[in-house]
């Protein structure tokens, strides 16, 4: 795939990845590329986890993404960032969040999170590969939690170096009108803090 890259956004049902992913698929569209996503969703009603796999490039076949073969790993949670290793390519980047979801089992005991997940990812991907932002936090000094996910479309859009089209004025294209300005200060937040 030339010119391109593949990308997995994963998260917890409810902070919207799969927003996220639509809105990079529609900017990516707008700059001329063959774009492809799809969407996992794991009991995402309930916070399972939801995973969008997206392909961009010259020609794009299939979005499907195999095991070592993605650019990016975004983690909207950081234990979700980890889960998602395996696709990363030797040489990728991940953007995690700092933020903990704590799944049922976790918060009845059964099970312990892995604190400590981002050192052993800074290990596993190195230092330089690994980014590390508090979108979550971010988003609620902003005055709305919901907004994380655009803070860390920001955040990948940097990563990714998108050039072509103005993603600030996308962005309040993409969202409701009563919340453009806030989403786009989240977009402008996420992008500085990479």
């Amino acid at each position: 795939m030339a010119n391109g890259k593949n990308i997995i956004l994963v998260g917890v049902g409810g902070q919207g990845t799969i927003l996220t992913t639509k809105i990079l698929s529609a900017g990516l569209t707008e700059l001329g590329y063959d774009v492809k996503m799809s969407e996992i969703h794991g009991m995402s009603q309930r916070g399972g986890t939801v995973t969008t796999q997206l392909k961009y490039g010259d020609k794009v076949y299939a979005p499907n993404i195999g095991d070592g073969e993605a650019d990016v790993i975004v983690g909207f949670e950081k234990s979700e960032a980890a889960r998602a290793i395996p696709y990363l390519r030797i040489g990728g980047t991940v953007i995690a969040d700092e933020r903990e979801i704590y799944s049922m089992p976790v918060l009845t005991g059964a099970a312990e999170y892995p604190h400590g997940i981002l050192d052993d990812l800074k290990k596993t991907v190195g230092e330089d590969h690994v980014k590390v932002i508090d979108a979550f936090a971010k988003a609620e000094e902003l005055g709305n939690t919901r907004v994380q996910n655009i803070v860390l479309l920001g955040a990948l859009v940097k990563v990714l170096g998108i050039e072509g089209i103005d993603w600030v004025e996308f962005v309040g294209k993409m969202v409701p009108a009563k919340v453009r300005d806030l989403n786009i200060e989240a977009y402008k937040q996420g992008f500085a803090m990479v």
